[in-house]
């Protein structure tokens, strides 16, 4: 009969043990290095322990094209629901041609189909100068208010900017103003 050896105890400790707390006489730098170094140690062996216990798990490599994907061509944001005042949708509308198909100045309408703020008011108006010039009335008043009354006409308010932020802001203010009006 073979003899057999009887097998050594193996301790499996519920816990990780504790580092010990490094001695009182060293100075600050040299107990943050030896923290450093018993920090490195418990992760890595943190790491081996993942790849071991995750090893058994079938995976397939990912593409990142099927995953990271640019922004989608789907054309201009919808028009929001018009407000129910003729001048005000015509301002409305306004606003959404400046956003979708840009804003020029020094002209109502440039090479590239952008316009200025009372270019895209007359497009939307579809020919109906009345409604237009109600528009554009509101729309100066919008801007007065926002810059004074030194502001003589829409078309120098619109020319005075270097970008579309003021200009898109005001034709959206003055939407507001003419619901509000009830125009």
């Amino acid at each position: 009969m073979p003899h057999t050896h009887p097998s050594p105890a193996i301790d499996h400790p519920t816990s990780p043990p504790q580092p010990a707390a490094p001695p009182a006489d060293l100075s600050l730098e040299e107990r943050l290095t030896l923290i450093d170094a018993a920090m490195t140690v418990r992760l890595n062996e943190a790491a081996v322990a993942y790849e071991v216990n995750t090893a058994h798990i079938p995976t397939e490599p990912v593409d990142l094209a099927d995953i990271v994907t640019g922004p989608l061509d789907t054309g201009p944001a919808p028009l929001p629901e018009l407000y129910p005042t003729p001048v005000a949708a015509l301002l409305q509308r306004a606003h959404h041609r400046l956003l979708t198909d840009g804003w020029c100045a020094g002209a109502l309408v440039d090479e590239d189909g952008a316009r200025c703020m009372l270019g895209a008011i007359r497009a939307e108006a579809g020919g109906n100068r009345g409604l237009e010039a109600d528009a554009a009335a509101v729309l100066l008043d919008a801007i007065r208010r926002h810059f004074g009354n030194h502001v003589d006409t829409v078309p120098s308010c619109n020319d005075a900017h270097d970008t579309d932020r003021v200009p898109l802001r005001m034709v959206d203010q003055a939407a507001h103003l003419a619901d509000a009006r009830g125009l």
